[in-house]
């Protein structure tokens, strides 16, 4: 077993971040450290439920909670108000109450679901991650938002809970198909260009698959600092979505099946490159986040027209009115929120295109 790495989240309430391996085999004895014991509904898909809900029902049970568990059919096309629903229908019938807990097994997916559906019910009970890939270790459970997307865009309905604990077992990397954990290594890369040098060359020379918990603890870290100030996304915690205007409007347009990193990755490169071509940057970025991003099995582009993007980013969480707020990479390790109308969207992503 790998050392644990604890990173402290001074939320309200505070909670601790684990990430090392086999944490999976002793949740339930971590977790009684912050539960009292009680029920908890283990929430995971039909990928994960074979691979690890055994296991995690197993040590929760050892460590005196009462476990119930949901399946859901595995994949961005779940998540939506349908699946929500009979999570909220399966909390109701085990006569869940708020004293006891969801347990958030699984990928981005889940995470989200199982976030919200414990948001919602109740009027809000306490939520644990338990995130089985690296783009859920790294970004999505950490941090609070819960979502699930409409027809209209992604993410478009949500809330804001604080998980009470998230443990982040390393050991689950290994099961991981090699275009899955690329989907993690996208917003990796994404905090390596917000953050810092020294970082983003963890990408560059190959540590994200030599030593994932120095990887994952960096990001976690990053991300923990970047909440604690700007917990509601009001201000600062909006860089986090370097890449995912253009991002999500990919997946919107792929009718969701280019995966949410694989798209990160490629409206990463899009906004580097048009940030670069209008002078924008204090720096060349562009080629060396496209090379980055290509070492790590990511595109850096998309087939889809910038009309077509532009109109799909129109629904953007990020838009105010007339305008819309665009993560601009000035330099490795330096990122600012640019407000620009939305008008000025599409010669934007189309020099991005172009570049």
């Amino acid at each position: 077993m790998s050392s644990i790495q604890t990173i402290q989240v001074h939320t309200a309430p505070a909670y601790e971040v684990s990430i090392g391996g086999g944490l999976l085999h002793t949740c339930g004895q971590r977790l009684r450290e912050v539960l009292a014991p009680c029920r908890v509904a283990v929430i995971t898909d039909s990928t994960v439920a074979p691979l690890y809900l055994k296991t995690v029902t197993g040590s929760l049970e050892g460590a005196g909670f009462t476990v119930c568990s949901y399946i859901f059919p595995a994949g961005e096309g779940s998540k939506n108000f349908t699946t929500l629903s009979a999570i909220l229908e399966f909390l109701a019938k085990q006569r869940l109450t708020r004293t006891d807990c969801v347990a958030a097994l699984g990928g981005g997916v889940t995470g989200d679901m199982a976030g919200f559906a414990a948001a919602c019910y109740l009027r809000g009970i306490r939520c644990v991650q338990l995130p089985t890939t690296l783009l859920s270790a790294v970004d999505s459970s950490v941090g609070g938002k819960t979502a699930i997307d409409l027809k209209a865009g992604k993410n478009l309905a949500g809330a804001f809970l604080q998980p009470a604990a998230v443990l982040c077992d390393t050991d689950c990397l290994r099961s991981l198909p090699p275009e899955v954990f690329a989907d993690g290594a996208a917003e990796a890369i994404k905090t390596g260009v917000l953050d810092d040098e020294s970082l983003f060359a963890l990408f560059e020379d190959g540590t994200l698959t030599a030593a994932p918990e120095e990887v994952i603890a960096r990001c976690v870290g990053y991300k923990a600092g970047v909440v604690e100030r700007d917990e509601k996304e009001q201000g600062e915690r909006r860089l986090l979505n370097l890449g995912h205007t253009v991002g999500h409007a990919i997946e919107k347009c792929s009718g969701y099946a280019i995966p949410h990193g694989h798209a990160v990755a490629a409206g990463l490169a899009v906004i580097a490159r048009s940030a670069e071509a209008l002078g924008w940057t204090e720096e060349p970025v562009a080629a060396r986040i496209a090379a980055c991003l290509a070492k790590n099995g990511l595109p850096t582009g998309t087939d889809f027209s910038a009309e077509a993007l532009a109109e799909a980013a129109l629904a953007d969480k990020k838009r105010t009115g007339g305008d819309i707020t665009l993560v601009i990479p000035k330099k490795i390790g330096v990122c600012e929120l640019k407000k620009v109308p939305v008008a000025e969207l599409l010669p934007i992503i189309r020099a991005g295109l172009e570049g």
